[in-house]
């Protein structure tokens, strides 16, 4: 009988030890201190702010190279993971056997496409046709969910997503400049960036992975491949760029902001889903719109700010379609719960063997 007590205190504390040095005890804390709550408010936050950062990179700064751009920031993004792995603060990482290497090697490979292409297409077109291309990638979402997981999307959020499409378009897109080769950066960019936020999410999902276990293991991936595209995409004269201090602090601050970025992405589409970390970023183009509007008197026009309040309305429906059918879901964080309870009784039976027949007397 002691035995037996002996043996389920040890796999209690065994129990809680692996809350937090294991992948599934670490995605369970994931959840706990940061639900989707959290994890939109943060990632749109961040998002924000890197949008006036890099803006200061690009014209302040003049660093007209937007592949080694990415290339920093993930550089200093593993480096930082580096330090959280050395102090033992990073999340540990599922089986090798849980998810096959082509997966990883997959996400990293269409991450260095989805970041690269995005700031390419930004140096060569026009806002509006950047815009155009990022209102594609809801429908690409949705046509590969459907094709690689059988995924259906209801008709009333297919009718909220595409309220959302149009208010954007009609709030956005009001000049549709574009480069020849810009254009076919931002062509390429939309299917790449549609599987990496369905891959980013599916495995934080299904496969116990949290968001800094599965960067620390895709980034080294993803940084070959910029390394790669780097002769091809950018421009000469990197060398000849004034890397004085002031100019270095600024693009080290952007890198920053570029790790919480993507810490911050992973955290949303791990609690969310990748449709809705696309509705979030169109959201965050309506507030922006709307802030310049009422804070600053800059003057859009009437059809844009139509479009941009025709856009929120169509999130505001598509959010609460979301809300009420996870409200209809047991949620994930009763598990280790009822784990630790099934436990607790396993303790309590040897005890009550032992303490029955002194009960009986």
């Amino acid at each position: 009988m002691v035995y037996d007590l002996g043996r389920a205190l040890e796999d209690f504390r065994a129990s809680l030890f692996n809350q937090f040095r294991s992948s599934e005890g670490a995605k369970h804390q994931q959840q706990h201190i940061c639900g989707p709550a959290i994890a939109l408010s943060f990632n749109f936050l961040v998002a924000v702010g890197i949008i006036f950062m890099n803006k200061m990179v690009l014209q302040t700064v003049q660093f007209k190279f937007p592949i080694l751009l990415t290339l920093i920031h993930y550089v200093v993004s593993w480096f930082l993971m580096a330090i959280l792995k050395a102090f033992s603060f990073l999340p540990a990482a599922p089986s090798s056997k849980s998810t096959r290497l082509s997966t990883l090697f997959t996400l990293g490979f269409v991450m260095s496409l989805s970041t690269g292409f995005a700031n390419v297409s930004l140096k060569y077109n026009s806002i509006g046709f950047y815009q155009m291309a990022k209102i594609a990638v809801t429908p690409s979402i949705v046509l590969a969910e459907f094709v690689l997981y059988r995924k259906k999307v209801s008709f009333a959020k297919a009718l909220a997503l595409t309220m959302v499409s149009i208010g954007v378009a009609v709030a956005t897109v009001t000049d549709l400049q574009f480069h020849v080769f810009g254009a076919c950066v931002a062509l390429a960019w939309i299917v790449p960036s549609a599987v990496n936020k369905i891959l980013w999410s599916r495995l934080q999902q299904q496969e116990n992975w949290t968001a800094l276990s599965l960067m620390w293991k895709t980034t080294p991936i993803t940084l070959i491949f910029l390394a790669a595209m780097l002769p091809c995409l950018d421009p000469p004269g990197v060398l000849s760029f004034d890397w004085n201090f002031s100019n270095s602090m600024v693009i080290f601050a952007s890198a920053i902001l570029g790790f919480l970025l993507q810490w911050s992405g992973a955290l949303a589409l791990g609690a969310t889903s990748a449709i809705s970390h696309v509705v979030l970023g169109q959201f965050k183009t309506c507030v922006l719109l709307l802030g310049n509007y009422y804070l600053f008197g800059s003057n859009p026009g009437k059809i844009s700010i139509c479009g941009a309040f025709t856009a929120i309305a169509g999130m505001s429906v598509y959010t609460y379609l979301n809300m009420r059918q996870q409200s209809n879901k047991p949620s994930p964080r009763q598990a280790p719960f009822c784990q630790n309870l099934n436990l607790a009784k396993k303790m309590a039976a040897p005890m009550m063997d032992i303490m029955g027949p002194n009960l009986s007397n």
